[in-house]
């Protein structure tokens, strides 16, 4: 007699993850580099240059001279130890050879189009989780809860390979998917057979794929509450999920404690969110060099001006108005400063935003270097949904201010 098949859970939840995405779009552009490491976080003078014989010269890691930071790198890379965010230099040190290539986020953007759309046609329930990641339910699906020989997890299997051909197919990239009950463990199971992965995980599975792993791995666990554990002799995800109830609430209260026990037996019962409005949405820029706001005006008001043609572009492509206009400001010694103003009437034009944003500006002291300028609008809506418009500025955490502007600040916009 043959013994039952285990039953499929109530929810079929899957997490896609594309592959080193940004390195991998280059990567379609410079086919030459694929195999190599190749980091992306450069400036646009980093673009490779085109020689007579139609070859590419490419800049290397250890040309690099500044304080940027990795967006991304090839696996390649990553297996000398160049990972995203860290340090340019620091990671000229450890891999002086490996190709340096400028960020271009408006391919990237293009890319993440593309494969989302792929995945919409076969499973049109997806929570939009960035430029690179996205949650599926597949729980109704055709054929995903159908077994396929003894697998009773063969059709959710065949859905996943159909989306990640499908992904392949519309981009030339490749993704890797985790499918479990569930958001929490997918967002694990993704990262388990990375690069070009399909993880599939019950709950029956726990023991062996999910506990041995470092309780970092769960998502919702950051450095202070890992370095906490590590301090209890907690270190993986199944020593977790054994540790007394009462000794987690005593170090980390009632409320965080409970979702560490219940993430370490792999319970979670979010669901996948089609839609959400942003907050916000923001442009910002971290210099080369720290910039004076008088000595290096015309670079810093060409920059300022940039950044609110891009978040007006940004605003009008994807349909939204905003009222609140604010700026954010870091200052050499990483000081950061930001303030915001509220109009009458939401905005979405460059020139609008500017002029709020330079208000905004002249409410700072400026006498100090700059390291990083950022733009955002707030309080958004769409055109013919606004809000009733209401009087003077909201932003209490800046008041009381003094309106005369500051030398410093004229010197900018003057």
């Amino acid at each position: 007699m043959a013994e039952p098949q285990p039953a499929l859970p109530d929810r079929l939840i899957a997490h896609l993850d594309m592959d080193a995405f940004y390195a991998s779009v280059e990567l379609l552009r410079y086919p030459e580099l694929k195999g190599l490491p190749v980091v992306v976080g450069g400036r646009r003078a980093h673009t490779p240059q085109l020689l007579p014989d139609g070859t590419r010269q490419f800049f290397k890691l250890e040309d690099y001279t500044g304080r940027g930071v990795v967006t991304t790198s090839t696996y390649p890379a990553r297996d000398l130890g160049v990972f995203s965010a860290m340090g340019l230099m620091k990671a000229a040190l450890r891999a002086p050879q490996a190709i340096l290539l400028p960020a271009d986020f408006d391919s990237y953007r293009h890319y993440s189009r593309l494969f989302k759309a792929a995945v919409r046609e076969i499973a049109p329930v997806i929570e939009d989780r960035g430029i690179d990641e996205i949650y599926i339910d597949l729980s109704d699906v055709p054929g995903a809860r159908d077994a396929v020989g003894h697998d009773p997890l063969g059709g959710a299997r065949a859905v996943a390979r159909e989306i990640k051909n499908s992904v392949q197919r519309a981009t030339g990239l490749t993704c890797s998917i985790g499918v479990t009950p569930n958001k929490l463990l997918s967002k694990i199971a993704s990262e388990l057979d990375k690069p070009d992965g399909l993880t599939l995980i019950t709950m029956a599975d726990l023991p062996t794929r999910i506990w041995p792993l470092p309780v970092r791995r769960i998502n919702g666990i950051g450095p202070k509450a890992g370095a906490k554990l590590e301090t209890l002799d907690i270190h993986t995800i199944g020593e977790l999920a054994a540790a007394p109830p009462e000794l987690l609430a005593q170090h980390f209260g009632p409320g965080y404690s409970l979702w560490l026990h219940q993430a370490a037996w792999g319970l979670d019962d979010r669901p996948v969110v089609t839609h959400s409005e942003p907050v916000s949405i923001s442009r910002e820029t971290t210099f080369e060099r720290d910039l004076h706001a008088r000595r290096d005006k015309p670079e810093l008001s060409r920059i300022f001006t940039a950044l609110c043609e891009q978040l007006a572009v940004d605003l009008q492509r994807k349909g939204y108005l905003g009222r609140t206009i604010g700026i954010k400001l870091r200052f050499e010694g990483f000081r950061t400063v930001t303030r915001d103003l509220t109009l009458d009437e939401p905005v979405q034009d460059a020139a609008a935003i500017r002029h709020a944003a330079g208000l905004c500006l002249k409410r700072v002291d400026l006498s100090q270097r700059l390291r990083l300028l950022g733009v955002r609008v707030g309080k958004l809506s769409r055109p013919g949904e606004v809000e009733p418009p209401r009087r003077g500025r909201s932003n209490a955490a800046d008041k009381p201010q003094d309106p005369r502007p500051k030398p410093e600040n004229l010197s900018l916009f003057g």
